[in-house]
C-alpha cells in the first residue's frame, strides 16, 4: 500500500449522498434555471435503470459520474474557506479511490483540478496554497503527480511574488535545513530536465545540458551517467548502462502503465540509434559512407539501413550514403579541428582557383570554364 500524508476527510453518506453534496456546492450561485440543467445530467448518471448494475457494484460508472463533477469545477466557489477546503478534500478522497494514483485517468483529471485551482483569483490565493498543499499530502510519497502539485505550487508563489507562502522563512526551520530544502527541489528539477532531455524525440544536443551546475552537480546520479553515453558513446556503451541499471528507463517516465513504459522505452532506444550516426556523419563529410559502417554504428542488418536514411543523399547501386550536412552530438576539441581541417582544405581549394584562374588570364584561356572544373575537384570535400 502507497504511503500517503494524513488529510483528514469527513464524509458520511453513500456515494450518491456525497455525489448530491458535491453538485449542490458547483450550482450554489447559479440561477434556479441554470441550477436544474447543471444537476439533470448527474441525475440521470445516478439513477439505475432496470436490469443495471447498483452503482455500488458498477466503478466504471462511479468514475464516469465522478469526471463529471471534475469537469464541471471551473472555479473554487464562493464560502467560508472551510466550505472550500472540505469540497476539495471530498474530492480528491473519491478521486484516489476511483482512479490508481499512477493511471492516466488519474494524472488527466489532476492537471484538469490544477488548472482550475491555480486560476482562481488572487484574493483566494491563501486557500489555493491549503487546498494544494492537501492535493500533495493526498498523494502517495513516490507518486510523480505531487511534482505537478508542487510546480503549481512554486508558480503561484511566484507570479504572486509570495515566495514565503512555501513557510520556510516562517517556520521553524534552521538555516541548514532550508538550505538543504532548496538543494533537494534543485536536484528534482534536474534530474527532471536531464530526463526530459533524453525522452523528447527532437532533442539531440546535450552540451548545454552541462553547463547547468544543477545537472554537473547529479553527476553520481544513473541518469547523469545516461546523460553522458548519449553525448559521447556508442549503442554497446548505451546497452551495457542499460544492463547496470536494470529498470532505470522505466523508472524514469511519467507513467508506470506497462504498455506505455514500453512504449517509451522504445522511443529511447530508437532516439539512441541516431546518435551513433550522427557522428559517423561528422567524420566523414563529404565521403561516400557505405551501407556496412551505417549498420555497424547503429548494429542493424545492411538492408535495414534506408529506413534510417531515407532523407540523405542514397545511391542503391553503390550502396553508398553521401554526406552532405550532418550536426555534431557535441562541439568540444574534435569538432573544432574537423571544422579547422575543413577550412584548411577550402582555403587550399580556393587558392588553386586563384593560381588557375590567373594562369588563364595570362594565356588567355576561358576563365569561367576552368573555375568551374577546378572547383569541381574539391566543392564535395567540406560542406
Amino acid at each position: 500500500m502507497s504511503v500517503t500524508d494524513s488529510v483528514s476527510v469527513l464524509a458520511e453518506g453513500t456515494f450518491e449522498e456525497q455525489v448530491q453534496e458535491l453538485v449542490n456546492y458547483l450550482v450554489r450561485t447559479q440561477s434556479d434555471e441554470e441550477r436544474a440543467a447543471s444537476i439533470r445530467p448527474v441525475q440521470e448518471a445516478l439513477t439505475t435503470a432496470e436490469g443495471q448494475k447498483s452503482l455500488s457494484e458498477d466503478e466504471q460508472r462511479r468514475q464516469k459520474i465522478f469526471s463529471m463533477i471534475i469537469l464541471a469545477i471551473k472555479g473554487l466557489g464562493r464560502g467560508q474557506e472551510k466550505e472550500i477546503e472540505g469540497f476539495f478534500n471530498l474530492i480528491y478522497a473519491h478521486l484516489f479511490s476511483l482512479f490508481s494514483p499512477s493511471s492516466p485517468e488519474a494524472k488527466q483529471l489532476t492537471d484538469t483540478l490544477l488548472k482550475v485551482i491555480s486560476s482562481a483569483p488572487s484574493d483566494q490565493t491563501s486557500i489555493k496554497y491549503r487546498i494544494l498543499s492537501n492535493l500533495f499530502d493526498s498523494l502517495p510519497r513516490n507518486s510523480s503527480l505531487r511534482l505537478s502539485v508542487y510546480n503549481t505550487i512554486l508558480s503561484i508563489a511566484v507570479a504572486d511574488n509570495s515566495i514565503n507562502a512555501l513557510h520556510l522563512s516562517r517556520s521553524n526551520v534552521s538555516s541548514e535545513d532550508k538550505s538543504a530544502f532548496l538543494q533537494h527541489i534543485v536536484d528534482a528539477y534536474a534530474k527532471s530536465i536531464i530526463a526530459s532531455a533524453l525522452r523528447i524525440p527532437s532533442i539531440f544536443e546535450f552540451d548545454t545540458l552541462f553547463k547547468l551546475d544543477a545537472v554537473v552537480a547529479n553527476k553520481d546520479h544513473e541518469l547523469f551517467a545516461l546523460l553522458q553515453v548519449f553525448l559521447n558513446d556508442g549503442l554497446s556503451e548505451f546497452k551495457a548502462w542499460e544492463t547496470s541499471h536494470p529498470g532505470a528507463l522505466g523508472q524514469h517516465v511519467p507513467m508506470r502503465q506497462t504498455t506505455i513504459q514500453i512504449s517509451i522505452v522504445h522511443s529511447w532506444n530508437e532516439k539512441f540509434d541516431f546518435l551513433p550516426l550522427a557522428s559517423l556523419g561528422f567524420k566523414n563529410i563529404g565521403t561516400n559512407l557505405s551501407y556496412t559502417k551505417i549498420a555497424e554504428a547503429i548494429q542493424v542488418d545492411v538492408s535495414e539501413v534506408e529506413k534510417w536514411v531515407i532523407d540523405g543523399k542514397l545511391s542503391q547501386n553503390t550502396q553508398t550514403l553521401h554526406i552532405i550536412r550532418p550536426t555534431a552530438r557535441s562541439f568540444e576539441r574534435e569538432q573544432w579541428q574537423a571544422l579547422e581541417q575543413c577550412l584548411l582544405a577550402w582555403k587550399s581549394g580556393l587558392s588553386s582557383v586563384l593560381d588557375v584562374v590567373a594562369s588563364a588570364k595570362r594565356q588567355g584561356g576561358h576563365v569561367s570554364q576552368t573555375i568551374t572544373a577546378v572547383a569541381a575537384k574539391f566543392i564535395h570535400i567540406c560542406v
